[in-house]
């Protein structure tokens, strides 16, 4: 990975199989995932510059999974038809869906998990 010059931000997820994780979020972002700095670490190009890494924890210190308190949020375009949309490119991948769609007085949301159950937002203002 080359070194960058000014500071960027990325959102760092573990993973048990980070290649079938890194695909999931590319098919559903239509992103290209890139190959990071090992074999156990993949990118993926977020909007607003930001970056999604994803990598397997170490053998000597793993990180059990669970249902936290910060979850990724995509936001979408397109309103409802656009989050249904998504939601449902999401099960088609392998994600699961924890609460159906609903209208907020913010727009559109939808909370799933994806394949290794870690929180997603769906959100269409």
């Amino acid at each position: 990975m080359p070194s960058l010059r000014t500071p960027t931000c990325s959102l760092v997820l573990a993973a048990d199989d980070v290649a079938g994780l890194a695909s999931f979020y590319g098919s559903l972002l239509a992103a290209t995932p890139q190959a990071g700095a090992s074999a156990s670490h993949w990118r993926l190009p977020l909007p607003g510059g930001l970056w999604l890494d994803l990598y397997c924890p170490s053998r000597e210190r793993p990180l059990p999974r669970q249902r936290g308190r910060l979850a990724l949020c995509l936001q979408l375009e397109g309103g409802e038809l656009g989050l249904r949309d998504a939601v449902q490119r999401c099960l088609e991948l392998g994600g699961r869906c924890l609460e159906q769609p609903r209208q907020e007085s913010f727009g559109w949301e939808c909370w799933l998990q994806d394949l290794e159950g870690n929180s997603l937002l769906l959100l269409a203002p």
